[in-house]
């Protein structure tokens, strides 16, 4: 390319070739956090258990609230961002309409479960708890099978999360309010390698 004519990623176009990547039979998941394009590992059965298990929770603690494996979300301060979280906890109905990439409104938290690639560490431990913080989704749920620990984000100032609490597997955690769950981590035990 010519001097002055470098191609910015827009969000326009991510979603574009996000878009055209998901007609591509075992594509990767692309997300684009902080200006950079980034490709989620897909699922592998722990950490797709991991989302089973905790869907069943959300259910039983409100059946008017579910998680969501793998919506799609614009976030960041001016929505200029996309992030596919392993889930996102809303009411029932939150995205129905709202396509491959829904807004963040009514999103009461993220859950990111680690995979094991590199990547993880920048992504699910630095950049995408401040995205979250920026998007203003109130708790952001990582679990962290490389530590073997779960931390709840919350308190979200437009900047990052003011409140982090780290318990290791085996302990009980509150997810707070709006979430308002107590979780047992001790089952995260079976499905970490």
């Amino acid at each position: 390319m010519s001097k002055g004519r470098d191609r910015v990623l827009t969000q326009d176009v991510f979603e574009e070739l996000s878009r055209h990547a998901q007609r591509i039979e075992e594509a990767p998941w692309l997300e684009f956090v902080h200006g950079k394009l980034g490709v989620k590992a897909p699922p592998d059965g722990n950490r797709g258990r991991i989302i089973a298990w905790l869907t069943r929770l959300c259910m039983q603690a409100d059946p008017d609230r579910w998680l969501y494996a793998n919506q799609g979300l614009r976030i960041e301060t001016d929505r200029e961002g996309n992030a596919r979280p392993d889930g996102s906890f809303a009411l029932s109905g939150t995205f129905a309409g709202q396509g491959e990439w829904a807004g963040p409104d009514g999103v009461l938290m993220v859950v990111e479960v680690t995979s094991y690639d590199e990547d993880t560490d920048r992504r699910d431990r630095v950049e995408k708890p401040r995205a979250y913080a920026e998007t203003g989704i109130p708790v952001y749920l990582l679990i962290d099978r490389d530590s073997c620990e779960v931390k709840v984000h919350s308190q979200p100032d437009g900047a990052r999360y003011e409140q982090v609490v780290t318990v290791p597997y085996g302990k009980t955690v509150t997810l707070p309010d709006p979430v308002g769950i107590e979780l047992d981590t001790e089952p995260l035990k079976n499905w970490t390698r």
